[in-house]
């Protein structure tokens, strides 16, 4: 099915395909090429930014993905501790905010992340949230759909581009933008380089080249990646090392496609190693340590993939 292209689309594949180009004749600019790691709050249940903070750079992450309730409780420490005390436990750990979790609001109410971001981020932060709608639509009625998604995002667009930071809206499996197809018609569809997508392997066909494929083909459009697999999945409980099959490295998910892809178009933005316990908002292992270390062996297991 051929999917109308967007000046926008077009000219970012253009770009992709002399960038591939020049990487093909210069191996070495690709070969320097490395993630940008983000570190999830979540994954720590519900521990204090003070104790997850010390651990980022030890997982190999330069940022914090904040994540309030049922998730976490980080986000809400903004609101509990006050801006000024967050900025000066970031600065005192070197540690940037890469990204608020905005599943909560919806996105079309993040004039209070947006707040946020002008305050303890920068442009690139990232504010992952979700599109409203009927995931099953296909053809010209999800074309239509997304378009009338970012007609009301209209106002949310505006904020970002006036400094507010990215929003990425993540294929998740309750949501309009769900399928590989609606993954590509919403990166043909926007036109703001303040938005884009949310890359989440969890939530699509567990193929490889297919993940690869989709990074390869939105372009520019890819603002963030969920380094997690489905595994066995995250709605039910399950033993802790089966729902530990959601972590890179230890389910059956080859991520060396989609690495290669990542590193071949220089994609800059977050690479999120990630995963859901159950029930949500307990952290993913007993202690803070062996969380860092859980992380940290998907991270080395990811690189060894470029």
């Amino acid at each position: 099915m051929n999917i109308p292209l967007s000046r926008r689309t077009w000219l970012g594949a253009t770009a992709a395909a002399c960038s591939n180009l020049a990487v093909t004749n210069a191996s070495e600019d690709s070969a320097a090429w490395k993630p940008t790691y983000i570190l999830s709050s979540a994954l720590y249940g519900g521990a204090p930014l003070s104790s997850i903070l010390p651990e980022v750079t030890k997982t190999g992450a330069r940022a914090i993905d904040l994540w309030p309730r049922p998730h976490g409780t980080q986000r809400e420490e903004i609101d509990s501790l006050g801006v000024d005390a967050v900025a000066r436990l970031l600065a005192e750990h070197q540690v940037r905010l890469g990204g608020i979790a905005c599943y909560r609001p919806g996105a079309f109410k993040l004039a209070s992340e947006f707040a946020i971001t002008r305050q303890l981020g920068d442009r690139a932060t990232v504010l992952v949230t979700m599109a409203p709608g009927d995931g099953s639509l296909t053809g010209a009625a999800l074309d239509r759909a997304i378009r009338e998604f970012l007609g009301k995002l209209a106002p949310s667009i505006r904020e970002a581009e006036m400094g507010g930071g990215v929003i990425a809206i993540e294929n998740h499996s309750n949501s309009l933008i769900k399928s590989p197809e609606s993954i590509r018609r919403f990166a043909a569809l926007t036109e703001s380089e303040c938005v884009g997508l949310a890359l989440a392997p969890h939530h699509l066909p567990q193929e490889s080249q297919l993940l690869a494929d989709l990074a390869g083909e939105i372009g520019p459009a890819l603002k963030f990646v969920y380094a997690q697999q489905h595994g066995k999945g995250s709605s039910e409980k399950l033993p802790k090392e089966e729902e530990l099959l959601q972590l890179p490295g230890r389910g059956p998910l080859d991520f060396g496609p989609l690495m290669r892809q990542l590193a071949s178009s220089h994609f800059s933005g977050p690479v999120e190693v990630f995963m859901h316990p159950v029930p949500r908002g307990v952290p993913i292992l007993p202690s803070i340590a062996e969380i860092t270390d859980a992380v940290t062996a998907s991270r080395r297991y990811l690189d060894s993939l470029v």
